[in-house]
């Protein structure tokens, strides 16, 4: 059932624990760089995520785990200026905060203050609690991540759906308990069960993003890369590709090309 969004004017952490409140859907997506983040932002998005998928989509790492702390606040800080109504969420890069909550606390400082970013977002539930609690003391926002933890890929060795087996179900509802009970304002859960996202969601009171985690969470996130189709080798179940601008782009560009060759571009009209 579709529920009357309320008009916020500036998307903050309360906001989207009022929208959970009150059974309005949370809309997700990443961005990485200024012109993006500008159509992203005008077209209603509520929370911007400046995500390490950064290295795959921007860079073309084969995971996430190359990019820095640097080129995070790089791409973080072109994407705050252009925003004028989204929440903005910062990954912490790999090795920027599991090691020692001082560094964690450290990174999240930079990011803040050099990139303008509005809270950050780290992977993992008890094995890092003592970093987000270092984080949240210094009134740093912080989202969790549990579930498919990307940082993490060698360790699991595969993408495939997490928390398949009782035990591990039963850590990452524990884990999300604890996510709340610390202080976090919202939490992202990527691959799992549907049926154990609703649980996990029923189970708090703050906001549980999903990616690959059904309908039954309070919101959604997707790689706008990856929604816009301007990826193609990527097909996930979870993944709904609402245009193809990697085939539009193509001809596009190859237009242009045979244009330029036959020399129609630039015609008359088109110079000085």
């Amino acid at each position: 059932m579709s529920v009357a969004k309320k008009d916020y004017k500036r998307i903050t952490t309360k906001s989207l624990i009022d929208m959970k409140a009150n059974g309005e859907k949370i809309s997700m997506l990443t961005a990485y760089d200024y012109t993006m983040a500008k159509i992203v932002d005008a077209a209603g998005i509520d929370v911007i995520l400046v995500g390490d998928s950064a290295s795959n989509v921007m860079a073309g790492h084969e995971t996430t785990l190359p990019i820095t702390l640097d080129q995070m606040i790089y791409h973080a800080s072109g994407v705050v200026r252009a925003i004028t109504r989204a929440l903005v969420v910062v990954d912490l890069p790999f090795g920027s905060y599991q090691s020692d909550p001082k560094e964690a606390l450290r990174s999240s400082i930079r990011i803040m203050k050099e990139s303008g970013g509005h809270a950050v977002k780290l992977e993992g539930g008890r094995e890092i609690k003592d970093s987000i609690k270092k984080i949240l003391n210094a009134g740093i926002p912080v989202m969790g991540h549990l579930g498919l933890t990307p940082q993490s890929i060698y360790k699991f060795g595969t993408y495939t759906v997490r928390a398949k087996e009782d035990e591990e179900a039963e850590k990452l509802l524990e884990d999300a308990k604890m996510l709340e009970k610390i202080g976090c304002f919202a939490l992202v859960l990527e691959k799992i069960p549907a049926h154990l996202a609703t649980k996990v969601a029923q189970s708090i009171s703050i906001p549980v993003i999903g990616i690959g985690a059904g309908s039954g969470v309070d919101g959604q996130v997707l790689v706008l890369h990856d929604m816009l189709g301007m990826t193609h080798e990527f097909s996930p179940r979870f993944l709904r590709r609402y245009m193809n601008l990697y085939e539009d782009m193509t001809k596009a560009i190859g237009q242009y090309v045979s244009d330029v060759k036959a020399v129609d571009f630039p015609n008359e009209n088109e110079q000085y």
